[in-house]
């Protein structure tokens, strides 16, 4: 093969790739995008852990699986925000009692995005927050949904997280520590 028969199928192969990229972008919503960033350096950052996922994107806080025990990381992905105040200290006991000494934790969860997030339907005297979802058979109801600022998330898990650290994405913000 000469020189510029290799430049051309190079430039082809390029194209190529550009339109799948393309194709394959324009299908992903900028949350989606924002979502499967947020993943894979969650994945990079408990690559080679023993992981207990919990994912309460339906809504719902999932339970903890009977037995739990000995996990040197911990994802709860859209978790805290459906809890109430009163309930957070009890999952993060939880939490403890599943993972080994000194386990990675990592929260992932949603920032409010005017526009696209539900909007906070009313605040309780506990200073929870509820949002209101039409269900699949079309009746409304309210749940538990709060956007913690960081400040709020410090002073919540303090006590239980060492070496606390968090960062935010358009659409969602990541909370690691270290189990105390």
């Amino acid at each position: 093969m000469n020189h510029e028969e290799h430049d051309d199928n190079e430039d082809q192969e390029d194209q190529e790739a550009y339109e799948e990229y393309d194709e394959e972008d324009a299908e992903m919503s900028d949350r989606d995008a924002d979502l499967a960033d947020v993943r894979d350096q969650v994945a990079e950052l408990t690559a080679g852990h023993t992981v207990l996922e919990l994912n309460g994107e339906d809504g719902q806080v999932p339970a903890l699986p009977e037995g739990a025990a000995g996990y040197t990381a911990v994802v709860a992905e859209f978790c805290w925000s459906r809890l109430k105040r009163e309930e957070q200290d009890a999952f993060l006991g939880k939490l403890r009692k599943a993972a080994a000494k000194d386990a990675l934790l990592v929260l992932l969860d949603d920032v409010y995005v005017e526009g696209t997030s539900n909007p906070v339907a009313r605040t309780d005297a506990q200073g929870n927050t509820y949002e209101v979802v039409a269900t699949e058979d079309g009746s409304r109801i309210e749940r538990p949904k709060s956007y913690p600022t960081d400040s709020a998330l410090r002073k919540r898990l303090g006590t239980a997280v060492k070496a606390l650290r968090i960062a935010r994405w358009e659409y969602f913000w990541v909370l690691t520590g270290r189990l105390k």
